[in-house]
């Protein structure tokens, strides 16, 4: 059994390796988004539980449920296949186009979190695209 099988049993993902140049034959795949996600969370690190609900509270104000939301990290955003999103928030990383899909950009939860003018400025952009 070689190394990418032992991953692929241990649930390890593609797009979730830290050092991919220790895998030379490692041809990058596409990561496939399920039908019901429509918003797409881009971080470093997958929320602590204060900032799941504050992520959850801006969910709420955009009509969604957190079973609509996925969190990637951001080197996985290039591997981006087929998708039917609607909304990408780039949370404390750098934006990368996504064709068809509003796009919103905010320092990382926990600063979102002790900062009323960053919150302000995250409302502002979603009130933008819903008018």
């Amino acid at each position: 059994m070689n190394d990418l099988q032992r991953l692929k049993e241990m649930g390890i993902k593609v797009w979730d390796i830290r050092r991919p140049e220790c895998y030379p034959d490692l041809a990058p795949q596409p990561v496939s988004l399920p039908e019901h996600c429509k918003l797409l969370l881009v971080c470093d690190a997958q929320p602590s539980e204060q900032e799941a609900w504050l992520f959850s509270k801006v969910l709420a104000s955009m009509k969604l449920s957190v079973e609509q939301a996925l969190y990637l990290p951001p080197q996985a955003v290039n591997l981006l296949g087929k998708h039917q999103l609607d909304w990408c928030w780039f949370a404390g990383t750098q934006q990368t186009d996504i064709d068809g899909v509003m796009m919103l950009t905010s320092p990382s939860l926990a600063v979102l979190d002790n900062d009323q003018l960053a919150k302000k400025q995250l409302w502002q952009q979603i009130k933008r695209y819903e008018s």
